[in-house]
């Protein structure tokens, strides 16, 4: 019993010395991460683009589902054009309801009223007269009166980044489009993580037919052009939001295969390792326990690496018409839909969203590079 008693206060001591050691690194790399201005500033432009694809339709000016409020007679606006709005208030109680804060966050919510754009108008005893705007020069615009009592409002809207062919708000889709940008990223690195790191570790673990098998398996894969996979495979499922995360997630874990392959490979001959196999620890825990910890930091790096690639699979595949698809906003999409537009004046349409993706897939790519520095020991 004493020496049970020994051996169980001897592993507590070489779990808690392990714990301590892999916190110290823990901020050993934090602290140096920290010293990385791009790194950081990377960091910082991606948490910003995470919480505006969070809060959603919170955020964005046009609130309406899709962000797809369309006027017609206001396409084509320069950034920073201003429009007025009377805002009649003639729809039924039923269209007059709003969803609450979570459901309006999520998926957005219909105008309570009639917003019809105008160029001029003036009160006229009970009544507002207007005249509607129709963008040409002279305006030459429809008069209406409208009731006192039925206009709800008359507001001037700012449109940031202007507005696109058919009248909406582009930096509303700017803003709504970055939730497809980033949860394929992170559902197809989902997806990449679990086939890649099970793969490459058994491979590497094993060795002898199962990774000569693997690596046959991955070589296959590698041989094929990235995006006639995803294409080939976006067809096989259809065209649709989900389809995309499957077909970008199963194009993107032959990286990470390689990387845990050699990583395993490496320290799978370690004492500590050997030492699993003479107490008769099970494959599954080695492997996960005991190995796998040990290269999350290469894992982390070769993952924002990915993340940033599919994001341009997903915009690429968009811009093809196979991605999502309409109403849904992608930013892929806009660059399609506008592109006609940069031999024209209004060559905004398609440089904001194709910046967008510059931004984000730039900052993956910096934060990954600063975390790999910080990882560095030999640094």
């Amino acid at each position: 019993m004493q020496i049970m008693h020994l051996f169980k206060r001897h592993r507590k001591f070489v779990k808690d010395e392990a714990t301590q050691e892999s916190t110290s690194l823990d901020k050993m790399a934090w602290k140096r991460l920290r010293k990385n201005k791009l790194a950081m500033t990377s960091l910082v432009v991606i948490g910003l683009f995470v919480l505006i694809a969070i809060l959603g339709y919170l955020v964005t000016p046009d609130h309406t589902p899709y962000c797809n409020q369309q006027y017609l007679e206001l396409a084509t606006m320069k950034p920073f054009s201003k429009a007025t709005f009377l805002c009649i208030d003639n729809l039924p109680e039923s269209q007059k309801q709003q969803p609450n804060f979570f459901k309006r966050m999520v998926e957005g919510a219909p105008l309570p009223y009639t917003a019809v754009p105008i160029f001029s108008y003036q009160e006229v005893g009970d009544s507002i007269v207007a005249e509607t705007f129709t963008g040409s020069s002279p305006n030459d615009g429809e008069r209406i009166a409208v009731a006192k009592k039925e206009v709800a409002k008359i507001k001037t809207r700012t449109f940031v980044f202007g507005t696109d062919s058919y009248g909406r708000d582009v930096l509303s889709q700017i803003l709504i489009g970055s939730r497809v940008s980033l949860s394929v990223g992170f559902i197809a690195i989902i997806i990449a993580l679990l086939i890649g790191i099970t793969l490459g570790a058994l491979a590497a673990y094993y060795g002898g037919w199962v990774d000569n098998l693997i690596v046959w398996f991955i070589n296959v894969v590698w041989s094929i052009p990235t995006v006639l996979l995803v294409i080939a495979i976006t067809f096989a499922l259809g065209k649709g939001f989900w389809q995309v995360f499957i077909a970008v997630g199963l194009t993107m874990w032959v990286d990470i295969a390689r990387v845990v392959r050699g990583q395993v490979f490496s320290i799978k001959e370690k004492e500590y390792i050997e030492a699993t196999r003479a107490l008769g620890f099970s494959t599954f825990r080695t492997i996960f326990r005991h190995i796998l910890p040990n290269i999350t930091g290469a894992i982390i790096v070769v993952a924002t690496s990915n993340f940033a690639s599919a994001i341009l699979l997903e915009a690429g595949l968009s811009f093809l018409g196979i991605g999502v698809q309409p109403p849904m906003v992608s930013w892929g999409s806009m660059v399609k839909e506008n592109y006609g537009y940069l031999l024209l004046d209004s060559a905004h349409l398609a440089f904001i969203p194709g910046i967008a993706i510059m931004i984000i897939v730039l900052a993956f790519m910096l934060l990954g590079n600063g975390i790999r520095d910080a990882l560095d020991i030999k640094a």
